[in-house]
């Protein structure tokens, strides 16, 4: 049986730093719509630009009618990048007038240049203008006077200014002591001055001693990683910042600057055709950022700053700006927010298989792939799990469940393979409701769920490249789904998620000191993938109306028949469903010193057995809601 790998992709030169590529915008082409566009009148604003006086005042009112007419745009429903574009293409005016004004146009030795999200072109109502003055060699006292003067002028218009002045041999050996400024560096735009001294300035990042690709491609991974555990690993918590939280902008800007540094391009488009990313994904790409700018868009807006926070506080008047009405067990606000982690959610796939595609491409280009043979559907290429044939699935369905087990039972894997990510994306559709009624799909996903290793991993796995859900129809509806309120810390899957996971780590002897005494029942219990199923179901019928433990244990009690439980086991999950709330209310909200309340409670519990699964389900779920809590 041959082999399949990512090495089936065309190679792309890496040219690193392409003089002349000035583009870092990222994805620029319009988002797949049947809507034309529509512009805003520009023009207008522009042909006002040579009657400003040399007041700050009049400056003032420029800039305040360019974001009304940005604003007016906005509302019409023109395409975000269209006004990025224009906010951008209009505060150049502002600051070359100023420029001129000042006389620094008549100077060879300096340029004008945008740095930042602004020389990325993408400028929202609050984002900082950082500018970078660029000299040839250190400045005269007059041309020191004018770059003073231009910066007091700049000041005085009150824009969120970031300035530098720079000589180009300053910035390339602070640059290269020191990623960020490289970086900044890279996405930089001309604005003004002498294209032969941005020239050089290119030319020097472009050598291949300045900030080599490998380099830093490693720097800029090891960069996200800790970014999204400061930020919180998961990304789907209930106040996520749009930029910086995992599947955010930031993802986006990691990948601009990746495909920048080393093959020298400033537009993901350009890769595709060459097995890096497909024309569909690179629509979903484009959806998902376009969301995620207009929700920015319109938070600065609402918030009269730059503020990339989703708060409590925000999200009510954010989801009726953009036409989200209450519906029978759902919300606004909560519809609103359920867009924006789908969309996150397909930033994190498509950035994870582009990045695992440029480790290859950057870090091990000149090494032969690591193949090694697993079974007849399976083979491990450098250290990632993947399908030996592309139409592996196509052939063999059940092999969408059984790639999963594989991951369990073989400790020490990066994770599963680009391409194999890509077919199983592809291949959703094959799980229907033949699939889900094949023998072989229901003993897999039960074994899955019966490890002794990776439960929570795995199912994680699952539900972030669309499988859970397509197995269970039922989990569609809890994806990325929040619930407005300050108890619940995470989105409904993710919680799900979470509560099976502190199931799981009673499990474990190395977490066995977070709570002796649960480890201990635990240990006691006679099937634990009970606990786990349970875990599962419990909040699986949130959203729908009705009362979601009731709802749920129907669901619960369909797939513990389908899949082969016996009678006990079926009562005891369905029980634990329908009643994961008694306990925690006992508790909380009730006397217990009260013997009426203690006789109630061990009449509905009947046994010790289902004691101890309710006890330790009350536990995953208390620390699955809110880390605060427990």
């Amino acid at each position: 049986m041959g082999t399949y790998h990512s090495g089936h992709r065309r190679r792309l030169r890496s040219t690193h730093l392409a003089p002349g590529g000035r583009d870092l915008g990222i994805m620029k082409s319009p988002v797949p719509c049947r809507a034309p566009r529509q512009a805003i009148n520009l023009a207008s604003w522009q042909q006002s630009l040579p009657h400003l006086s040399d007041q700050p005042g009049d400056y003032k009112t420029a800039i305040t009618a360019l974001k009304t007419l940005i604003d007016q745009g906005f509302d019409k429903g023109c395409y975000i990048d269209d006004l990025l574009k224009d906010m951008t293409q209009g505060m150049d005016a502002i600051l070359c007038r100023v420029w001129d004004n000042f006389g620094l146009s008549e100077n060879n030795d300096c340029a004008l240049i945008a740095v930042g999200g602004y020389g990325r072109a993408e400028l929202h109502p609050g984002s900082d203008i950082d500018i970078l003055v660029l000299l040839q060699s250190e400045p005269d006292p007059v041309l020191e006077e004018k770059i003073s003067r231009f910066f007091t002028f700049l000041w005085d218009l009150q824009l969120d200014l970031g300035n530098s002045v720079r000589t180009v041999r300053e910035c390339l050996d602070e640059g290269a002591n020191d990623i960020t400024i490289a970086t900044t560096l890279f996405e930089s735009r001309r604005l003004a001055g002498p294209e032969a001294l941005y020239a050089e300035f290119e030319a020097g990042l472009a050598q291949p001693g300045f900030w080599d690709s490998k380099i830093f491609f490693e720097g800029k991974i090891e960069e996200q990683r800790k970014r999204h555990k400061r930020f919180g690993d998961s990304g789907y918590g209930v106040e996520p910042n749009l930029k910086e939280s995992p599947g955010g902008l930031r993802d986006l800007h990691i990948i601009a600057w990746i495909i920048k540094r080393h093959f020298g391009v400033t537009r993901l488009q350009s890769l595709i055709g060459e097995g890096f990313i497909t024309e569909q994904e690179y629509d979903t790409i484009c959806l998902a950022r376009n969301l995620l700018w207009r929700i920015r868009y319109a938070l600065h807006r609402l918030t009269g700053r730059k503020e990339d926070r989703l708060l409590f506080a925000h999200q009510k008047a954010l989801a009726t700006e953009f036409g989200f009405q209450d519906a029978p067990g759902s919300l606004a606000v909560e519809q609103f927010m359920q867009r924006y982690f789908l969309a996150i959610t397909d930033i994190r796939r498509v950035g994870e298989m582009l990045l695992q595609l440029f480790d290859e491409e950057i870090l091990l280009r000149d090494q032969p792939a690591k193949i090694e043979p697993l079974n007849a559907h399976f083979h491990i290429t450098n250290g990632y799990l993947n399908i030996r044939q592309a139409s592996i699935f196509e052939q063999h369905p059940p092999a969408l469940l059984e790639l999963f087990k594989q991951l369990q039972q073989t400790p020490g894997l990066r994770g599963i393979g680009a391409v194999t990510i890509r077919a199983v994306r592809k291949s959703l559709p094959l799980i229907n409701d033949q699939f889900r009624a094949t023998p072989e799909c229901r003993h897999l996903f039960m074994d899955i769920l019966s490890s002794t290793h990776g439960v929570y991993h795995q199912l994680q796995r699952m539900n972030t490249y669309g499988v859970l859900a397509a197995y269970l129809p039922v989990f569609e509806n809890i994806v990325g789904r929040m619930q407005f309120d300050l108890f619940h810390a995470y989105t409904v899957d993710e919680h799900t998620l979470m509560v099976l996971r502190y199931a799981r780590r009673l499990a474990v002897p190395e977490h066995r000191d977070e709570l002796p005494q649960c480890s201990e029942i635990f240990q006691q219990l006679r099937k634990p993938q009970l606990l786990y199923i349970a875990a599962l179901f419990h909040d699986i019928a949130k959203g729908r109306g009705g009362d979601h433990s009731e709802l749920g244990a129907m669901d619960a009690k369909t797939f513990c028949v389908q899949h082969g439980l016996d009678d006990n086991d079926t009562s005891l999950i369905v029980w634990l469903v329908n009643t994961h709330l008694l306990m925690s209310t006992v508790a909380q909200r009730k006397d217990i010193s009260d013997p009426d309340v203690i006789r109630d409670f061990a009449l509905e519990v009947k046994t010790k057995q289902r004691l101890k699964y309710l006890y330790l389900l009350t536990v995953s779920d208390i620390r699955g809601t809110n880390p605060t809590l427990w």
